[in-house]
């Protein structure tokens, strides 16, 4: 038998899982340390020498792409430097957020990990805008670190054709490609670094984060590492990358804050702030958290007084990392590049805890790459933090990432077969954008391995596709996070209806999707369907409505007949008052009241974009020929436009109104030639990956800041 079904069995000899009918909520019981180390002996023992995808990396892109690969049927095997590091929160610990929140829910609907391990480790659940509208509701939860760790480690070591393999990845094993397929060169596998026997595979996943090319800075010292307490990855690597494939890479930074010892922390002068009252799960297979809600802990908020700007200049000429122009992450900046930026300001410092048996507060806000002596008077000009200590001191990484319009919305390398990247190798920053992206990754790799056509998500259908087609579409200058606000259809990619846009397409199309997710999901759409129904089967006249429903804040003088479902669209109509009146028709749905009612409301928006929505459709539906030679095309295109096109290549014509620089009147000029030469056929799949021609410059995609970051 395969080494992963041997692994896979041994896993479940500890593992001790159940499922609970009733809740819903997968429950687990802790790996220890000496079953994770004998895994790791046996792993590597019978890890044999031929895959059909292989990951390597084992953060949040890593464990979505290997979970998702195998799900979709490939043997599977994931490398990682430390299986005890597996699923560890790197940064900070919490999940979801504004946007955040969005591609966790649609990582969940597609079968992911992190939305289950989010239910299962949390342990402050709040929504993120609850005063807006659902459509920009962002589901966060603070996370105890033990727990997510574990879940993530017990979910891999347990999945049928996957195995977990300790090692370091060398270099990657490249040959000539595929003369029917296009690409200048194919990936056939791994070495491993001190392993005289490669490791092949049909497809290569890369999920590096912040490991290619790393260097740890504090202070006036330069360490090569992507995470402190872990070895630096291999040199190969990257060498690979860029003078055997000849792909572009840029240098990207980011950092972490001290962590903090809670006991030494006085949370009276910080304002508290409570979890929800009701935990609201990630997961759509969970009914509620692990968490009990009096059992969640309160988070606190604090600011920056001017001595932590006097700390900060007078420490600028001891920080050799703030000193460079690396480019860093706009919305989660250090706080010497904060108070350089906005001098004179206060700055808010949230203190988050780090788990329920942890004696650590995480400071949000306090990113920071100084000395640890400077670090810790900083800390101490925070009224809450006067005798605040220090219990692992914060740093700056800075790494190599591949610049994104190398690849396919896929996410493999248009020029390699068989190689996809995920994660901060792409240029983004955050779990959830790490997550995301790491699954679709998987699937595709799988689909190239098992020869089954690759799938794209467009940014119409989900927060997923607007990622990926920002990134292949127009690249990175700075670490990229996701916001509601770069969905142009914000109103239909709710959190709420995740399930429904993606978990049918997620089975019926992709293959990663499980037979009870399914099967839940049908439900979910049927009952959503049959209640939908009910309420516009129930029509009665203003009067009527106002006489069964009193205190109706109906115009007196309106007299139509209104059905029950446009009456939910009023803010002070619930789905309950209209059940109380109609216990018969509506009683059966009362588990979906929330979802009825964010449908009614957002119905009428839903339905004005529903043909700009089809029109982006017909255009992604467009196909742009890969071998077209832009210079020579026959087309009114200027030669910045005919430059901007050659070096990206977009897969289709809705790709590339998407391009900075490319004008209305070259979308036009490119509509007129595909429908000329019968190139963009409706509903065509895309081929595996165009062929690249030479770039034509060497310009780099990540331009350096102009302020620190």
């Amino acid at each position: 038998m395969a080494a992963s079904m041997k692994s896979c069995s041994l896993v479940n000899t500890f593992r001790g899982c159940e499922q609970s009918a009733s809740h819903m909520l997968t429950k687990k019981r802790p790996l220890p340390w000496s079953v994770l180390s004998l895994l790791s002996r046996r792993a590597a023992h019978l890890a044999r020498q031929q895959y059909d995808v292989i990951v390597v990396g084992g953060g949040h892109a890593g464990t979505e792409a290997a979970a998702a690969a195998a799900r979709v049927g490939a043997e599977t095997l994931l490398v990682t430097q430390k299986i005890q590091t597996i699923g560890a929160l790197s940064c900070n610990p919490s999940l979801g957020g504004v946007g955040k929140g969005q591609l966790v829910k649609e990582v969940d609907a597609l079968d992911g990990l992190c939305g289950r391990a989010g239910d299962w480790a949390g342990i402050h659940f709040t929504i993120l805008n609850r005063k807006k509208g659902p459509a920009v509701w962002g589901p966060r939860a603070q996370l105890d670190r033990q727990r997510y760790r574990e879940f993530i480690q017990s979910e891999l070591l347990s999945t049928p054709r996957l195995t977990v393999l300790e090692g370091s990845v060398e270099e990657l094993l490249v040959t000539e490609p595929n003369p029917e397929e296009p690409g200048h060169h194919r990936v056939t596998g791994i070495r491993l670094a001190n392993r005289s026997q490669p490791i092949t595979a049909s497809s290569v996943v890369l999920t590096t984060g912040t490991f290619l090319s790393g260097a740890l800075f504090m202070g006036q010292t330069m360490s090569p590492g992507g995470r402190f307490g872990d070895a630096p990855s291999s040199a190969g690597l990257s060498h690979t990358l860029r003078e055997r494939l000849g792909l572009r890479t840029g240098r990207l930074r980011t950092g972490t804050p001290p962590r903090i010892v809670k006991d030494s922390v006085d949370l009276c002068q910080a304002e508290l702030h409570l979890p929800d009252t009701h935990p609201t799960p990630f997961s759509f297979l969970n009914k509620h958290t692990r968490c009990k809600p009096e059992e969640q802990l309160p988070c606190h908020l604090t600011t920056t007084t001017p001595g932590v700007e006097r700390v900060v200049k007078e420490s600028l000429h001891l920080n050799c990392h703030i000193q460079q122009d690396t480019k860093g992450p706009r919305y989660c900046p250090s706080i010497e590049s904060r108070v350089l930026r906005f001098p004179g300001r206060s700055h808010q410092v949230w203190l988050e805890p780090e788990g329920l048996t942890s004696d650590l507060l995480y400071p949000q806000g306090l990113s920071m790459t100084m000395p640890p002596d400077m670090q810790l008077r900083l800390i101490r000009e925070i009224p809450a933090l006067r005798r605040a200590e220090i219990h692992t001191p914060g740093y700056g990484v800075q790494y190599d990432f591949v610049c994104p319009t190398q690849l396919s919305p896929a996410l493999q390398v248009k020029n390699t077969q068989g190689l996809f990247l995920a994660g901060q190798i792409n240029g983004t920053t955050g779990y959830e954008e790490a997550a995301a992206q790491g699954l679709w990754a998987g699937v595709n790799a799988a689909h190239w391995a098992l020869s089954l056509p690759p799938v794209a998500l467009s940014r119409t259908e989900s927060y997923i596709g607007v990622l990926i087609d920002d990134l292949v579409c127009r690249g990175v200058t700075e670490p990229y996070r996701m916001f509601t606000s770069r969905a142009e259809f914000r109103t239909s990619l709710r959190p709420d209806n995740a399930d429904l846009r993606l978990t049918l397409k997620g089975s019926e199309e992709v293959g990663c999707v499980s037979s009870l997710r399914y099967r839940e999901a049908v439900r979910v759409r049927d009952s959503l369907q049959d209640a939908l129904a009910a309420l516009h089967a129930l029509t009665l006249s203003t009067n009527k409505w106002r006489n069964k429903l009193p205190g109706l804040q109906m115009s007196e003088n309106k007299n139509t007949l209104v059905t029950a479902g446009e009456l939910l669209q009023y803010n002070h109509v619930s789905f309950e008052m209209l059940a109380s009146v109609f216990p018969e028709s509506l009683s059966p749905y009362a588990e979906f009241s929330q979802r009825l009612k964010i449908e009614a409301v957002y119905k009428p928006y839903c339905d004005m974009q529903k043909k700009e929505i089809e029109r982006i459709q017909r255009e992604e539906n467009m196909s742009l020929p890969q071998d077209l030679d832009y210079f020579s095309l026959p087309v009114s295109l200027s030669q910045e436009v005919r430059e901007i096109l050659d070096r990206v290549r977009p897969s289709t014509l809705g790709s590339a109104t998407r391009l900075q620089g490319i004008t209305p009147a070259a979308v036009v000029n490119l509509l007129r030639y595909v429908h000329a030469t019968n190139a963009g056929l409706k509903g065509r799949t895309h081929t595996n990956q165009p062929e690249r021609k030479e770039e034509r410059d060497e310009e780099r995609c990540a331009r350096n800041a102009s302020l620190p970051q």
